[in-house]
């Protein structure tokens, strides 16, 4: 019946030789830190492509011969520059008989307003003669309108894309000639988790990455557009933003890495992700006490905020339990044999686990 025993003490003999729990005047080495209040940012990091600042493709609002392509592949262009003349011989015609039958409605009307006056016409017959030149002036504006439409014109300063027709090609409203770009500004389009939505509003600034063939690009921006509809698919919501900056060697298409702000906690009390400890009664820390001229193991009780990449936020349960005077535990807590009381001895946390302030 003693067996049991001698064996028990044999395996409490072994722990204590391993390293086990501090008792007695031993004391637990543990990698210390000091609490620390900063800024906490909680940023979302997205994907989303570029876009240029506007863009139109080019087509024809009224059907015809192509008769002079006047712009190149590739060419910066300026608004009202005529890009592509369509044949209009038939439309002169038209207009030139347009202009002879203003012309005569012209002299009829001159003719019936001094016959009304001496009475020798009746009114019928004068209100006849006003209609018909309203009605020719109508016509003659409307061929003059579809004449200036065989000029076909850029909407905007921008550069032109690869064109699709050449000379003597036939185009139509549905056939696409060439599209501009206006790049003297960029955007970026992604989308954003419904959830995260109340949290993005105009004017919420934005870090956007891309890679390029020279290396990495990185810019602001400012979000101007938030979409105020869900999709049902990616539930999520359409955000748009302008860069801030035009920068060289990108391009509109390209992917980009959106690092968006979601919100700023100033002056909050922050540790290492390595200092808390979870528990059944909820997040805690462990801070170091003094206590008859040594130093022991004290925890506290906290909640959990903002996280940043190897910190997060914390505020002690009881007010004054945790402030920037206290040293905690920083690493390793949840393998540690700590418990309230134990003897520590305190070493700076090493440099490779330190997170800048």
């Amino acid at each position: 019946m003693l067996l049991p025993g001698l064996l028990f003490t044999g395996c409490a003999k072994k722990t204590a030789a391993a390293g086990g729990p501090a008792t007695g005047g031993q004391r637990q080495p543990v990698e210390v830190v000091q609490v620390a209040r900063r800024d906490m940012v909680e940023s979302l990091s997205l994907v989303g492509s570029l876009a240029p600042n506007e863009t139109a493709q080019i087509r024809a609002e009224i059907s015809g011969q192509v008769r002079d392509v006047l712009f190149d592949e590739g060419q910066r262009v300026t608004r009202g520059q005529v890009l592509l003349r369509i044949d209009d011989a038939e439309l002169r015609a038209q207009l030139a008989q347009a202009e002879a039958r203003f012309h005569l409605a012209e002299l009829n009307l001159k003719r019936s307003e001094d016959l009304t006056q001496a009475r020798s016409m009746s009114q019928a017959e004068a209100d006849r003669m006003r209609s018909d030149h309203a009605s020719a002036e109508a016509e003659l504006q409307l061929l003059r309108v579809r004449l200036a439409k065989m000029e076909i014109k850029a909407p905007f300063d921008g550069i032109a894309g690869a064109r699709t027709v050449s000379p003597g090609d036939y185009a139509t409203g549905s056939t696409p000639i060439t599209t501009i770009d206006d790049l003297t500004r960029l955007k970026v389009d992604f989308q954003v988790p419904e959830r995260f939505t109340d949290r993005i509003r105009p004017g919420s600034a934005f870090t956007m990455r891309a890679q390029t063939p020279a290396g990495e690009i990185r810019t602001a921006g400012e979000v101007y557009f938030i979409s105020s509809v869900i999709d049902r698919t990616t539930r999520s919501s359409q955000v748009k933003g302008y860069l801030a900056t035009e920068t060289s060697g990108l391009k509109p298409g390209m992917f980009a890495n959106i690092d968006i702000v979601l919100q700023v906690r100033g002056g909050v009390l922050a540790v290492p992700e390595g200092a808390i400890l979870t528990t059944p009664a909820g997040p805690q820390v462990v801070v170091v006490q003094d206590k008859d001229g040594g130093k022991v193991a004290d925890f506290v009780g906290v909640q959990l905020g903002l996280r940043e990449t190897g910190l997060v936020e914390v505020a002690p349960l009881k007010p004054g339990a945790l402030t920037e005077q206290h040293q905690i535990v920083a690493s390793g807590v949840g393998a540690l044999v700590l418990y309230p009381g134990v003897k520590l001895e305190p070493r700076p946390l090493r440099p490779e686990f330190r997170i800048g302030n």
